[in-house]
């Protein structure tokens, strides 16, 4: 089962000092946070931000591609959790039916974002998330989950989306 989720926010980490992206549910408030590359964190950000670049970014030129082939994404999702690894597919439809691409997650937010394709997670992702070593070779962990559970509107709702 799968659930649908939006992108509530983008930040640094304040412990690891990584970029990462919090995604929510909106039914049930569930957090998936994941840590990102700086590339794919400036990639989502300049999307959030509306930000038009002079020149096509990666992401810009693959949904720009995906246009030209008449092929729609039209969900990404979330599907798997390993060694603190997330894993991503993209969902197509083209001329030729549909396609599952395989793909890093912090990818496939960014192409969705560009899209406007939902963002899914598998429900046992989310259920495995919470029980990561969040901050590994870290002792305070208990204290950075306490704050990803307090985080609130204030702190990330901006790009709710």
């Amino acid at each position: 089962m799968h659930v649908e989720m939006r992108v509530q926010g983008l930040m640094i980490d304040p412990i690891t000092q990584q970029p990462m992206i919090v995604l929510r549910d909106p039914q049930s408030d569930a957090k998936l946070p994941m840590w990102i590359g700086a590339f794919e964190a400036n990639a989502i950000a300049l999307e959030l931000e509306h930000v038009k670049t002079p020149r096509p970014m990666t992401h810009d030129l693959l949904a720009g591609l995906l246009d030209d082939l008449s092929a729609t994404l039209t969900k990404i999702v979330i599907t798997d959790l390993q060694e603190n690894t997330f894993f991503a597919v993209l969902h197509l439809d083209t001329p030729d039916g549909a396609k599952q691409i395989d793909s890093r997650p912090s990818d496939a937010i960014a192409l969705a974002l560009r899209c406007d394709a939902q963002i899914w997670a598998s429900e046992e992702v989310i259920e495995s998330a919470k029980n990561i070593d969040l901050t590994e070779g870290y002792k305070e962990t208990e204290r950075f989950r306490e704050w990803l559970e307090g985080l609130g509107e204030d702190d990330l709702g901006k790009y709710e989306m």
